[in-house]
């Protein structure tokens, strides 16, 4: 396995991440524990959640990652020699169920972050990320920005002081966004550096074969300001493992169970989906594999995550970091991605 600093930090994670937003929805809690275990034997350290998870995010379930990953580290211990991120969920109808009115105020993060270390039966996360803006811009699948006048959203300053309270508190090691722009990026960098407060360390936005959007504004910022990508969605929900083509849908996978994930099979994500996976094979390789070694190989990606609902499939993707692609691939990828840049956001 090998490693990378997280963002200025003193802080050494590997460059797999693993993923854990499946538990205790499509995973059970031996399941997960079971996950755990396996990426740790791999020599990952460094583990995502968010207080939504799982995912769909609905009332029944909300909070039960955390709890699976709490009671696997009160059984296995060794807490220090791991990196844990969680996230305090932002507004939105879909999460009306965690909190009356979601916001990045000092009630709701304090809220959300003792209800996180609660069920983490931890002390601390290390990195406490917004798992998206407050206000109302492109994400979640929106490429194009559309402006709204008016709109009421903590400011930056104050949600920095927030969270500055509870990292002074110990509760927090470092900062982090998630789903955010370049100019929230670079506006919470600006502020902290003004103001004297904790910047952010890292971003965790969606980047994969079939969406580089994070390329065009964010990827210089991420090089320039040290405040690496944490790839999420590296297989597009898994489209990219060619489980889905030619109107495939597995029993029990994502895409098969919940239509709101399926912003990567409209014909033309499927298409070059197609592309992929016959250019992964026609060289030998697994097209999951190549899609993740493609991903690990950018500069501005500090780390990837990877999620799984099996074994075999965990151990199919940790393995994909030991790949290294030719330059014939590499070349045969941009020709892809040239003729079809945005396939789905």
């Amino acid at each position: 396995m090998n490693y990378a600093r997280l963002g200025r930090t003193d802080l050494q994670v590997s460059r797999v991440c693993l993923g854990t937003m499946t538990f205790g929805e499509q995973n059970t809690e031996s399941e997960a524990h079971a996950q755990l275990d396996m990426a740790l034997d791999h020599g990952v350290n460094f583990i995502d959640t968010a207080e939504m998870y799982p995912v769909p995010p609905r009332g029944g379930t909300q909070g039960r990652t955390e709890s699976y990953i709490g009671s696997w580290l009160a059984a296995r211990g060794g807490r220090d020699n791991l990196i844990i991120a969680s996230k305090v969920a932002g507004p939105g109808e879909f999460v009306a169920h965690i909190r009356p009115r979601m916001r990045f105020d000092r009630a709701n993060i304090v809220a959300a972050l003792d209800a996180s270390l609660k069920r983490l039966r931890s002390d601390y996360i290390d990195l406490y990320q917004l798992h998206w803006p407050e206000r109302a811009t492109n994400y979640f699948g929106q490429l194009g920005y559309v402006h709204q006048d008016g709109q009421d959203f903590t400011a930056f300053a104050e949600v920095l002081e927030i969270l500055a309270e509870q990292v002074a508190a110990g509760k927090i090691r470092h900062l982090g966004l998630s789903n955010e722009t370049a100019w929230g990026l670079m506006k919470f960098l600006a502020t902290a550096e003004s103001l004297g407060l904790p910047r952010m360390q890292s971003i965790q936005n969606p980047y994969s074969l079939l969406n580089r959007s994070f390329e065009v504004g964010l990827a210089e910022v991420a090089i320039r300001e040290d405040c690496g990508l944490l790839a999420y969605s590296p297989l597009a929900f898994g489209v990219l493992s060619g489980k889905y083509l030619n109107g495939a849908r597995p029993a029990g996978a994502r895409c098969t169970l919940w239509e709101r994930f399926g912003r990567y099979l409209s014909d033309r994500a499927q298409r070059d989906t197609a592309a992929y996976v016959g250019l992964a094979r026609d060289h030998g390789f697994d097209p999951a594999q190549m899609s993740l070694a493609y991903v690990h190989s950018r500069r501005f990606v500090t780390s990837t995550i990877i999620g799984a609902t099996n074994l075999a499939q965990l151990k199919m993707n940790l393995d994909s970091f030991d790949i290294t692609l030719s330059d014939n691939i590499y070349s045969a990828i941009e020709a892809i991605h040239d003729a079809s840049p945005y396939p789905a956001p």
